[in-house]
């Protein structure tokens, strides 16, 4: 049996998953191939009513117009599972594959009950042949578990293709980065059915992205290289974060240093920007980063490479390092307690232009201040409190809930959180946060009020002009001699 050929039409998709990868993804199809009908789907009815919404479940630069463009006519959100997935002829996985955190591989390898539990149903309902993709972010060979579980409960006259097709999108740029791939990766079989399957995929995406910028290959090099791509960018923040710490420590700028290595053409100067750890222009957060090396590095020591596990578990512990070493700055700069001082806490999500918090540094930068009982007045322009209060109150943040509110106040205004502080804490390069008036902020503070630039985003020299004692990653600021009532504690 053939599956699609290259002069037929893939006339319905399905998405299993309404989350940053299926919701945006499937927008963007619907927006670029106007004969196709796009049915993302979700066993949540509450994210199911959210996209259905005016206001989506989340937030992405241009997201919302092309959503509202093309929904009722080629594009919908459902929870009927079952019927869009009997109906399609292309289904793409787009599930949570979270770092596991029990049983064996805890704390690196990827949970794919999501996965199984897609390909389980996409077995159980299928009456027709299907091309299955695997879109989300999993380990190498798990196109094949998939093919296994299909495979193994076929029904008479249905025939499956698995592709792997990851994704490669940065959250805040997310609608560019699918409008204007840098790549497109399409990963399967290396048989006449595979290519077939991968050629109607490459179909798909020829709507709207050059040939050149589609790249086809095997299923595994195709999972290998997402993995690959993201612990490459991993290590240049790993790289930047290890050289802020000893430009601290000798007196160097680590901006300076940055902008004399990315002149390197062989290097470049993108992922150079030190910061407070993972998230943001210079760290990662969100959902694929780490959880991407963490997979790394659990192959590696399936496949008994020891010294290669090693060598990329280090690029997650000097982020980790990074965090810790931030918030111990704060403490030390307090006169070493922060026990009932009051710290606003400026940007909650993971970078700008999102209101995804997973992985954020910032919950990691709360949780230190408030296991030293520091009293958190925190204000995101797009973090909405219920996502706040769940990151915080997570057993891995904190133990006890109860002390959370009774520690962390969320406010809608940033003057409102910084009103009758000892610091302020900048956690997300928010571009809002640049322009904010500082005179006013330091006047409403309490003294010697503090600032604690996690991001390098804002004018130290005019802050401290202000009175604001300013500590940063990556340098020393020799502040001037008319603004030092107080001695600033000693760089760690």
């Amino acid at each position: 049996m053939k599956l699609c050929k290259l002069d037929m039409t893939i006339g319905k998709i399905c998405c299993i998953g309404a989350g940053y990868v299926g919701g945006p993804t499937c927008a963007i199809i619907a927006h670029n191939c106007p004969s196709i009908q796009v049915t993302v789907v979700d066993l949540s009815e509450e994210r199911i009513a959210q996209w259905n919404s005016d206001r989506l479940p989340i937030f992405e630069p241009g997201l919302d117009d092309i959503v509202k463009g093309c929904r009722g006519k080629n594009l919908f959100f459902s929870t009927d599972v079952k019927k869009e997935i009997v109906e399609a002829d292309l289904i793409f996985i787009c599930v949570n594959t979270p770092t596991k955190n029990y049983g064996v591989g805890k704390g690196r390898a990827a949970d794919l009950k999501y996965i199984e539990s897609a390909a389980r149903m996409i077995a159980t309902v299928s009456t027709k042949s299907k091309i299955v993709v695997e879109k989300s972010t999993v380990p190498v060979k798990a196109a094949e578990s998939i093919a296994n579980i299909l495979k193994a409960n076929v029904k008479p006259g249905v025939k499956y293709q698995i592709l792997s097709n990851p994704e490669f999108l940065a959250e805040g740029t997310a609608v560019k980065d699918l409008l204007q791939p840098d790549r497109v990766l399409i990963g399967g079989d290396q048989t006449p059915e595979g290519h077939e399957a991968i050629q109607a995929l490459c179909w798909v995406y020829g709507h709207w992205v050059s040939k050149d910028r589609i790249i086809t290959m095997n299923t595994w090099s195709s999972e290998l290289s997402k993995l690959a791509a993201n612990a490459f960018l991993a290590q240049r923040i790993s790289s930047i974060n290890a050289m802020s710490a000893i430009c601290e420590s000798t007196g160097a700028d680590v901006t300076e240093v940055a902008h004399a290595v990315g002149m390197d053409t062989r290097i470049g100067n993108k992922f150079l920007k030190a910061s407070v750890g993972y998230g943001g222009i210079s760290g990662f957060g969100g959902s694929c980063f780490q959880k991407d090396v963490l997979n790394l590095v659990y192959l590696c020591e399936c496949l008994n490479l020891p010294e290669v596990a090693e060598y990329w578990q280090q690029v997650i512990n000097i982020n980790d390092y990074q965090r810790r070493r931030f918030a111990n700055k704060i403490i030390e700069s307090l006169f070493n307690t922060v026990t009932n001082k009051n710290i606003a806490i400026f940007g909650f999500a993971f970078k700008k232009d999102t209101g995804d918090t997973r992985e954020s540094a910032a919950i990691y930068i709360c949780k230190y201040l408030m296991d030293e009982g520091a009293k958190l007045h925190i204000y995101d322009p797009k973090v909405e409190e219920k996502q706040l209060i769940t990151e915080l109150t997570h057993p891995a943040i904190s133990d006890d809930p109860s002390r959370v509110k009774e520690l962390v106040t969320i406010h809608k205004d940033p003057y409102e959180a910084a009103n009758n502080t000892h610091a302020l804490v900048v956690c997300t390069e928010w571009d809002e946060f640049i322009n904010y008036d500082y005179e006013k902020i330091y006047g409403s503070m309490l003294k010697p009020a503090f600032l604690f630039d996690g991001r390098i985003i804002l004018d130290h020299q005019k802050l401290m002009g202000l009175g604001f004692n300013v500590i940063t990653i990556g340098k020393r600021l020799q502040r001037p001699n008319v603004h030092r009532p107080y001695a600033q504690a000693p760089a760690q």
